[in-house]
């Protein structure tokens, strides 16, 4: 009985004399073709796999996180831009990712369209997996597209098993980054044509096509300096079919500082969201989820990862959100995903009162420091306490504190090394290693359920988003605005932006979708499609001085050397510099 493929490219070399060679996750065609629906949820559940590789490759490399200190772990690659062919969760992520491509290829080659709505609906749900898996694959493994998408390679465009894999088993090499483009366009028009039936929002729709249509124009709209007026007025097309289709609904402000809570299924904004349940975790399987890096809920997760100072400076941008226990207060609805680990004296049972602030230390980086406070009527004064050595004192040396704003507990600091710094008065949050654990909880507590996320891809937020910015790269301020502050005011009451011109878009249009994206594995590659650099000027163990510019050869990772080891053909790799 004829066997096909669901992976090709991490196959060994394959002969007809050692069928047991043959990679795990075979099906039958003939099972495909009595039951679709098998090779179908085969698709979806490949997703399972690739979402986890997929967020911490995109999430990881931006400036939304950090992490309190170096790890052997694969993923620290992304975070240090430390670049290596032999990354495990690179293969990981690779194989998922072509996986769920030979899966949905060869359900279409047994699916004849024009049978059924039904079967055209599974066809359709085919072509937007794979039309997804070419877009997040060739935004990861193919440089930006504004530079030289006619010249600079994408990934390998294998649409299902060749039909004799034991003569014909030789793949084409990577395509241009144009023509990996092309095919998932193609895939995704294709699959908004077929998807009349709407399953929910955890199936393929053809709202999910157009969503990821608005968003793929918009990587290929250019920059705010150079735009390409065809790809953003696309852009804004397809995010105008679905925020006109009615089919999805922003949620309020309560209900959004919520949105991790609720499971895709009861969540109107989510457009599509890859299903995860409590049941395929057992034990500490929550650990070792995305959201376990970022928190330790109930006794579960590693919480290594935190919210960067950057992205905690941008949250309190219109004023302080204040995470005290006794003090709640939420300015900006995005901090609503933030928790900082305050910790109670273990004599008293109450909380210390701390000046916390970011200073630069002897070897020119920047660490967090929380010094105890004392009052004398309206005089606040911090004091750093060095701890007694075995041939020193205890020392305290004061600080006295200058008022910035007394309702937000914001004041300044005139340190012993001369510079000013300012800061905040704050329970002190117990550290890791040295650093403050400033929780990020987006990614778990689904159903109230630990470190359970099921990894949201589109959402309608994102959408207006896509709009915004492709109206400002045509021109159309007045029309991005609206759009801008649609989503700025959810977040911000009265928070609106005043006015939107060319000199201050690209600012605002970016602040705003690193505060409403973060955590959902999209920042870093905003920033170098764009063409701008990245810079990570704040505390964690990363090279806090390094500008990492959109042109250089670590912005794109290199394609895994197992896949390459592996491949029938060529497969060439990214350049090394």
């Amino acid at each position: 009985m004829k066997k096909i493929l669901s992976i090709l490219l991490t196959a060994a070399t394959i002969t007809s004399c050692n069928i047991d060679r043959f990679p795990h996750n075979l099906m039958d065609s003939d099972n495909i073709s009595s039951n679709p629906d098998a090779g179908i949820n085969g698709a979806y559940g490949q997703l399972k796999a690739w979402s986890d590789p997929m967020h911490r490759a995109g999430e990881y490399a931006g400036d939304n996180m950090m992490i309190r200190g170096a790890s052997t772990d694969a993923f620290y690659e992304f975070i240090s831009y430390a670049r290596t062919p032999n990354n495990g969760r690179l293969s990981e992520f690779w194989n998922a990712g072509y996986k769920a491509i030979a899966q949905s290829s060869n359900v279409m080659k047994i699916i004849t369209e024009g049978e059924s709505p039904e079967k055209d609906n599974q066809l359709g749900e085919c072509y937007y997996i794979r039309g997804m898996m070419y877009f997040y694959l060739v935004r990861a493994y193919g440089r930006p597209y504004y530079q030289s998408p006619e010249t600079n390679l994408g990934v390998p465009i294998v649409n299902g098993t060749p039909d004799d894999v034991f003569n014909d088993l030789r793949l084409p090499d990577r395509a241009t980054v144009k023509a990996t483009y092309e095919q998932a366009i193609s895939d995704l028009k294709k699959a908004e044509s077929l998807l009349t039936i709407n399953k929910g929002n955890i199936y393929a729709s053809k709202g999910a096509a157009q969503a990821m249509l608005s968003r793929v124009y918009l990587y290929m709209s250019g920059t705010y300096q150079s735009p390409n007026a065809e790809y953003a007025r696309l852009s804004v097309e397809y995010a105008d079919k679905v925020i006109n289709s009615g089919d999805y609904t922003l949620l309020d402000r309560d209900k959004f500082m919520k949105y991790n809570t609720f499971t895709p299924e009861n969540n109107a904004e989510t457009i599509f969201a890859i299903k995860r349940v409590a049941s395929e975790f057992s034990g500490y399987d929550h650990y070792y989820g995305v959201g376990g890096m970022y928190s330790n809920i109930g006794g579960m997760g590693w919480g290594e990862m935190y919210a960067s100072a950057k992205y905690i400076d941008l949250l309190n941008e219109t004023g302080r959100n204040d995470w005290r226990p006794d003090n709640y207060r939420i300015v900006d609805a995005r901090a609503s995903f933030i928790e900082p680990t305050y910790s109670e004296d273990e004599k008293t049972g109450k909380y210390t009162e701390v000046f916390r602030f970011i200073k630069e230390d002897a070897a020119n980086t920047l660490n967090y420091a929380q010094f105890i406070i004392e009052r004398t009527g309206n005089t606040v004064t911090a004091i750093e306490v060095i701890p007694k050595t075995a041939t020193t004192a205890e020392q305290r040396i004061p600080y006295a504190l200058t008022v910035i704003n007394a309702n937000e507990g914001t004041y300044s600091i005139k340190y012993k090394d001369g510079k000013t710094y300012n800061g905040v008065l704050d329970y002190y949050i117990s550290l890791n290693r040295v650093y403050p654990q400033f929780y990020i909880t987006k990614c778990s507590k689904e159903g109230e359920n630990s470190q359970l996320h099921s990894p949201v891809i589109s959402r309608l937020g994102e959408v207006y988003l896509n709009r915004a910015e492709a109206q400002a790269k045509l021109g159309n301020y007045a029309a991005a605005l609206a759009d801008l502050n649609k989503i700025r005011t959810r977040s911000i009451t009265n928070g609106a932006y005043s006015s939107l011109n060319a000199s201050n878009a690209s600012t605002l249009i970016d602040k705003e979708r690193e505060l409403e994206l973060a955590f959902q594995a999209e920042r870093s590659y905003d920033v170098f499609r764009n063409g701008k650099a990245l810079t990570r000027q704040y505390p964690g163990p990363h090279n806090q001085s390094e500008v990492i510019a959109p042109t250089d050869f670590r912005v794109v990772y290199y394609i895994p050397q197992s896949a390459i080891n592996s491949y029938p053909g060529v497969l060439t790799q990214n350049p090394t510099q």
